[in-house]
Parts: C-alpha cells; structure tokens; sequence
C-alpha cells in the first residue's frame, strides 16, 4: 500500500513538472513570436531590439536564483566562484541573442526545429576534433534530424508566414541558429565542466553566475555607447507599455521555467527532461502553427516528424544505455 501511494505521488509529480514546463516554456514561445512580429500603435511599429529581451531575461533570472538561493540554500559553500563564470557567459549572451535575432528572418516553427537540431555540431566536432566513433543508430538519428530541417529549409514558406517577418532571409535566419547551437555547446561543456570541478555547486549558483555575467555583457552591449540599442528599446516600452508587459510575462515564464527543469532533473533525472522538453517543442510548432497564422504544408508537415522522429529515437537509445548501466550496477 505503501509503494502505490509512493509511485502514485511520483506520477503527480512528474505530471506536475510536465504541465509546468509545457505551459512556460509554451507560453513563452507564443510571448517571443509576438514579439517579432506584432506591430504596435497606430503606425504599426514592430519591436526590433530582440536583443533586449536576453538583457531582460538575464536580469529577472538573477534576481529570482538570488532569492532561491537565500531561501533554500543551508550555508553550504563549495560551489564555483562567480568570476569563474565569465568565458560561458560570453557564449551565453550571445547564442541566445542570434537564436531570437533569427526570428526576423525566418518563421517561429523553422527556429524551433533548426535549434532541436543539436546532436548534429555536437557530432560532427566530436568525431572530425576528438575522434569519437558513433554507432549505426546514433547516425541514422542524425540523418533523421539534418534531412528533415534540411528539407524544411528548402521548402517553400507560405506568403502569410514571410509577410510577418521583418526582414526575411532563410540562410541568415538558419545560419543565426546554428551559430547559436554552437556557442550553446561551449556553455554547456563550460557548465559541465564547472561542475565537476566544484561539485557541490547547485544549479541556482550556475543560473546566479550564468545571468550575473549574461547582465554585465548585455548592459555593456545594450547601453555601452550614446547611440545603444538598450535607449530605443526602453524608449519602445515606454511609447508602447503592452510591449513592456510582454516582455516582462517573457522573462518570468523563463524563470519559473528553469525551476520545473530543475525539479525534473533532481526528482527523475536528465533524461525525462529531455523526453519532456523535446515533446514541448514539437507541441510549440503546432500551436504556432494554429495560434499564430503560420501555416505549414503537408511536405514541411512531413519534415517536422522526421525530425521528431530522429528525437525521439536518440531519447529511445539513451533509455536502453541507461537501462545497461543500471542492470551492470545490479551485477556488481
């Protein structure tokens, strides 16, 4: 009676975790999207300082780890030193800012599934730079994931869908995003590295670190200089207060985002995560799809499953790896 009332409570809240990733994460995709291409007042303005969203977002997401940390932490110390933070601080202001600078070029749907597409860098720099050899399955997911965003990309947008963008250009658009999945893989070996390299460092101490020096370099950048982008954005919100009230409702779905992921990597570990985030994603495209007018064809249709296909086939053979592991641990 005991073991079904413990299993019970995991399923609610691993259910938990799931609506509150979904429903964040979801939300804030619709929040970006608006962003880029609503027009505002009666001249129809567009917001272009995409960039300030980062600054924004780095801002709100170190004062929530500030006061996370205060209350749950136990004095503990240990963890990483702030300064040892600044190299994938650089890497992490600017991969995100060229991902949401890619939405003036390409369509909310098309930046989503070219960023799902990370295993390929991480692949292809773990086998021409160090040398790694891959299995058969874990190749064929990669062809699953490149041909379909390849596809994608070569396929036709729909009019409605490039009327809304501000200036499109798929391979800027595209070329924007993997460069932003080149920079987000140096962060996370940074990360990773820092941790095993202070291991009681707790993931409010990384997202304190992270978006202190995501704050330093984006104030530099936004507000450095006379003419900086930060003024106009300020200006914009100022001019347009439903602008600042959406970026505002950005930042905190982030924040409260970043607290189901660590709940879902502390309770069920990195993999659920994974399999819960990748399906949020594909959930995302449909709603924009739906929601926000950008309508898809059967081809791009075809290609959004062909990718999700390739995900969740690597999520498949992380499971049997993990399922190896704990059967050799038994063995012991």
């Amino acid at each position: 009676m005991e073991a079904h009332a413990t299993g019970l409570r995991r399923i609610l809240v691993l259910a938990f975790c799931v609506a509150g990733i979904w429903s964040a994460y979801i939300y804030q995709g619709v929040l970006q999207e608006t962003l880029s291409t609503k027009r505002f007042g009666p001249n129809g303005e567009r917001f272009e300082h995409l960039a300030f969203l980062n600054l924004a977002q780095n801002v709100v997401c170190l004062i929530w780890s500030f006061i996370m940390i205060k209350i749950w932490s136990n004095g503990e110390s240990g963890g990483a030193p702030w300064r040892s933070y600044w190299s994938a601080g650089i890497t992490n202001t600017i991969g995100p800012a060229m991902g949401i600078e890619a939405l003036k070029y390409i369509s909310y749907p098309a930046q989503v599934l070219a960023k799902s597409s990370k295993m390929i860098p991480v692949m292809l720099m773990g086998s021409l730079v160090y040398g790694i050899r891959y299995t058969f399955p874990e190749y064929l997911c990669t062809f699953l994931v490149a041909g379909g965003v390849s596809t994608f990309a070569l396929l036709k947008t729909s009019s409605k869908t490039i009327s809304k963008l501000a200036h499109p250009n798929a391979p800027l658009g595209y070329g924007l995003c993997f460069l932003n999945l080149a920079f987000d893989g140096f962060t996370n070996a940074t990360q990773d590295s820092l941790k095993a390299r202070y291991p009681k460092t707790s993931a409010w101490t990384i997202m304190l670190g992270m978006n202190l020096w995501g704050t330093i370099y984006n104030m530099i950048y936004m507000f450095g200089w006379p003419h900086g982008s930060g003024f106009e954005a300020v200006d914009f919100c100022r001019q347009y207060p439903e602008a600042a009230w959406d970026i505002f409702l950005y930042c905190c779905c982030g924040a409260v985002g970043q607290n189901f992921i660590f709940l879902t990597i502390s309770r069920f570990g990195s993999l659920a995560n994974t399999t819960i985030t990748t399906t949020r994603k594909f959930a995302s495209i449909v709603i924009s799809s739906l929601l926000s007018g950008n309508p898809l064809s059967t081809k791009q249709w075809g290609c959004v499953f062909m990718v999700f296909s390739g995900l969740s086939y690597q999520i498949y053979l992380k499971w049997q790896k993990l399922q190896r592991l704990q059967k050799k641990r038994k063995a012991l």
